[in-house]
């Protein structure tokens, strides 16, 4: 049972390539490349950067055909499924599928007439690959929007499922969905509307969702709300920002929802008065030397080598700082005294022991 008691909502299972969405299936953590996709080598260094911080499933914009072609050279040099992000021309989805993406990504709304919607599923089916229907805020179909008098949630709703049965009437039914907007309110209830009329699996986030802090707390509010409500097969955190930092801060909610564990958990005082050591750029250290590490422990930074072992009993090691010297404790017990200039060299050798020791989650 988690902190939260979630009960996950049962939707159908779909599969990006190797990863399964939906049904029981761990929650998937994917992002876009910002690169150029025809660009290869700057493509794939940054996905295989993705890689190493933990995304499992990547999307490429296709904006015209050399970025479809570009999708069979950067699929040899990656080891994660990778979707082809269309917009518009409905030979680019075709393109992309034929040279090896895993799954695509349109709004049947902006690719033209049913039969070259069809010519998109036939595709699709095949080279068996899952088709996500993208409803953003600023998609809307015109009908749909002189109909509700505005962008609502219930109008994104209703352009997602007319879009699914469009799918459903050419025999197509490996879909995801997602409906997105730039503010929480309306994300939050599209996706609960959406939620209680189909278990047809759920792609989640925030679009636009600004800048580092902006977009980090947007993101975490309105994915983490819905995951707390057991809503959301995969998510996307988007932020104006290196994508590396969409895959972290995206772990980061689901380990502090208790949903998935990867990497160490981090805990450190805000610090007061009595701190005498420059616990910020420790804790920046810490956090910098360990970005990539899979290893699921609690790791406490604390300021107060009086109060700090007990404040983060529960930690698997930990560090408190004195004037000029700190400790390094495990468990809530103190294992030895150490320099200042030390405590971060000592801390990081200890976690690699542990490291051998420990199994991953």
């Amino acid at each position: 049972m988690t902190p939260f008691s979630i009960k996950r909502k049962k939707t159908k299972v779909i599969c990006a390539g190797n990863v399964k969405i939906g049904g029981t299936a761990p929650i998937a953590v994917q992002s876009m490349t910002n690169t150029p996709t025809e660009n290869i080598r700057a493509t794939v260094a940054q996905i295989k950067r993705l890689e190493e911080a933990g995304c499992e499933i990547i999307r490429v914009a296709v904006p015209g055909m050399a970025a479809a072609e570009a999708i069979a050279k950067i699929k040899q040099e990656i080891s994660i499924p990778l979707i082809a992000d269309v917009h518009f021309d409905y030979r680019l989805a075709i393109a992309a599928a034929k040279y090896g993406a895993n799954g695509l990504r349109i709004n049947p709304g902006n690719i033209g007439s049913k039969k070259k919607i069809k010519a998109v599923t036939d595709a699709a089916q095949t080279f068996n690959i899952p088709i996500r229907i993208g409803v953003n805020s600023g998609s809307l179909e015109k009908d749909l929007l002189e109909k509700h008098g505005a962008v609502t949630a219930e109008a994104m709703v209703e352009s997602a499922l007319r879009q699914v049965d469009l799918l459903d009437s050419l025999k197509f039914h490996a879909i995801k969905l997602s409906l997105k907007a730039s503010d929480i309110p309306r994300t939050l209830d599209a996706y609960r509307l959406l939620s209680c009329k189909t278990d047809i699996p759920l792609h989640v986030g925030v679009t636009e969702a600004g800048g580092l802090f902006p977009g980090i707390v947007k993101s975490s509010i309105g994915i983490g709300m819905l995951l707390a409500e057991g809503i959301g097969d995969t998510i996307r955190v988007s932020l104006t920002r290196d994508p590396v930092e969409e895959v972290r801060t995206a772990f980061e909610i689901l380990k502090a929802l208790g949903i998935r564990k990867r990497g160490p958990e981090i805990i450190s005082c805000p610090t007061c008065g009595r701190c005498r050591i420059d616990l910020f750029n420790i804790a920046e250290q810490v956090e910098k030397a360990l970005l990539t590490s899979s290893l699921t422990i609690k790791i406490a930074i604390m300021g107060c080598a009086v109060n700090g072992p007990g404040e983060a009993r529960e930690a698997d090691i930990g560090i408190a700082g004195g004037k000029g010297t700190g400790i390094l404790f495990k468990k809530g017990k103190i294992i030895k005294k150490i320099p200042q200039a030390e405590l971060v060299d000592a801390l990081l050798k200890e976690i690699m022991k542990l490291e051998g020791d420990k199994p991953n989650d």
